[in-house]
């Protein structure tokens, strides 16, 4: 029999020796399920940012009670969490006065799509000549619903231009470029300025800085008779009327036109302007007396069309010391009796020869020192009119 050898002596040995550990071996605790994801902590920071930033509040004090209880996972999630949807319910607080206000305004707009006859059409849409009708008839809101109609139905405005505007919006200059746009396409359009209604009026419609710079380029261009029930179109242009009323027309609207567009200034802090202004007048007056010329021969025409040249005559004179005149005080002097050379009683039955309106309009018989132009009333031009 064979004795098995004695143990080795000495310290941190045993018998018989441990097996040695397998290399291959999984570590300690491998196999182990990882701890689960609290749900509460991840729809916290999803419900925060995507819709109900309140209940995400509520997800995320949920998750982080749950998570240790649990012994889950997404301590950190639900803090975040619970961050972002403090702040997006302070956001919401901030913002829902004028998110409800824009809303109610939105759903007024919508409300007003029944208040006018017509097919909505987009502003931009429209073009010379059409008619249209607005919300309540309210010309001056910025950029009304607008809706289309035929011109014999009763309608609240007229398009007498669509274009682009001349100068970029933002300056007194531009500004009166664009009404001296539109008062033109008016007098294009309607020629016979005596024969639109009392309650016409000019209104334009043109960009804003703000949309300017994003690339609106359209002003519209209107005659509006809000006050009362139109029916039937404005207009009387060059096809509506005759050659020599058209020859006629626009002569004198010119000479209307520019005594109605006085410098903006006064006199006395823009003389050279007033002085350049009365020369054109004196220009214009001619280029009437031009046109009564050619015609005085005509069946009718002979005796009012000498009645005109005459007062014309005078009045160039007139206008002619108004250009040359070296204070604001002779200015004004020769302004006022310029004014007066002209008598409403000679252009009416010039344009009664003509076979024109001949009912004087409201805005020339204001009188002196009213829209009527100068110190001495006459041949003008009302006040305009404009919803921007």
């Amino acid at each position: 029999m064979t004795t098995p050898p004695s143990p080795p002596t000495g310290p941190g040995h045993s018998w018989p020796p441990p097996a040695p550990q397998n290399p291959w071996a999984p570590p300690p605790g491998y196999g182990q399920q990882p701890p689960a994801l609290n749900g509460f902590a991840l729809a916290s920071l999803l419900v925060g940012l995507l819709c109900l930033p309140p209940l995400g509040v509520v997800f995320g004090i949920v998750a982080l009670v749950q998570i240790p209880r649990k012994r889950q996972r997404g301590k950190a999630l639900a803090i975040v969490g619970l961050a972002v949807s403090v702040v997006m319910t302070g956001v919401v607080a901030l913002t829902a006065g004028p998110v409800a206000r824009a809303l109610g305004e939105r759903f007024d707009r919508i409300a007003e799509l029944t208040d006018a006859e017509g097919v909505l059409t987009d502003m931009e849409d429209l073009r010379g000549g059409d008619c249209f009708n607005v919300p309540g008839g309210d010309m001056m809101e910025d950029r009304p619903l607008t809706y289309k109609i035929d011109c014999a139905q009763p309608h609240h405005g007229e398009v007498t231009l669509a274009a682009a505007p001349k100068e970029a919006p933002g300056t007194e200059a531009a500004d009166r470029a664009t009404e001296d746009t539109c008062w033109k396409a008016q007098d294009d359009y309607a020629m016979d300025t005596w024969a639109l209604p009392a309650t016409a009026e000019m209104f334009y419609f043109a960009p804003s800085r703000e949309s300017w710079r994003l690339g609106d380029r359209h002003l519209l261009c209107v005659i509006a008779t809000t006050e009362h029930e139109q029916r039937g179109s404005l207009r009387r242009g060059e096809a509506e009327l005759t050659p020599a009323q058209v020859e006629f027309l626009k002569a004198a609207n010119a000479v209307e036109f520019l005594v109605g567009r006085s410098p903006d200034a006064d006199v006395e802090d823009a003389l050279p302007e007033h002085r350049a202004w009365a020369l054109k007048v004196h220009g214009a007056l001619g280029a009437e007396a031009e046109v009564l010329e050619a015609h005085k021969g005509r069946p009718g025409l002979d005796a009012a069309a000498r009645a005109t040249l005459k007062e014309i005559e005078a009045a160039r004179k007139l206008w002619a010391k108004a250009s040359q005149a070296r204070t604001a005080g002779e200015f004004d002097k020769q302004w006022d009796l310029a004014m007066g050379a002209m008598s409403l009683e000679t252009e009416k039955s010039l344009r009664g020869a003509y076979g024109l309106a001949t009912t004087v309009p409201d805005w020339l018989e204001e009188g002196p020192g009213g829209p009527g132009g100068g110190p001495g009333g006459g041949p003008g031009r009302a006040p305009s009119t404009e919803a921007a």
